[in-house]
């Protein structure tokens, strides 16, 4: 950690996930920010890597993803980067919270939490790599 930025690399590994969220907790408690707020982003976080381990690689090799948290401007600002095959998140179809749970499609859910808990989510694709943007109002001691 740096000031108002933490990098962490991870790899594809879901063990990795819960240090990670660690690193982003304490990252956001240094910052004095609620923990309403943390919790929303190491929701978003583990919802994204834990997708992008379990459905973006084609082969068993070791891949990182790169995760840099700016706290900056009254926002929180995350970027989660991957060499996984091309997906945008904001594509996704919603699935119909309205339905009972036996009869909703699977999957989806995780991707429609991010959307909730974010105050932005963006996707571009760059240089062979998925890059997803969160951003959230990230005021000192400000309620989620």
């Amino acid at each position: 950690m740096s000031g108002n930025t933490l990098e962490i690399s991870v790899t594809n590994d879901l063990r990795g996930i819960s240090s990670a969220a660690s690193r982003i907790d304490a990252f956001c408690t240094a910052h004095g920010l609620a923990s309403g707020i943390s919790f929303d982003v190491t929701l978003a976080v583990d919802e994204l890597v834990t997708n992008t381990i379990g459905y973006g690689y084609d082969d068993d090799g070791e891949h990182r993803i790169d995760l840099a948290l700016r706290v900056e401007g009254g926002a929180l600002t995350v970027e989660i980067a991957d060499d996984g095959r091309a997906f945008d998140p904001l594509q996704a179809p919603e699935p119909d919270m309205s339905a009972p749970m036996e009869d909703r499609a699977g999957g989806g859910l995780g991707i429609y939490l991010v959307r909730k808990t974010m105050d932005t989510v963006a996707y571009r694709r760059e240089n062979g790599r998925n890059v997803v943007t969160l951003t959230k109002s990230a005021m000192p001691g400000e309620a989620s």
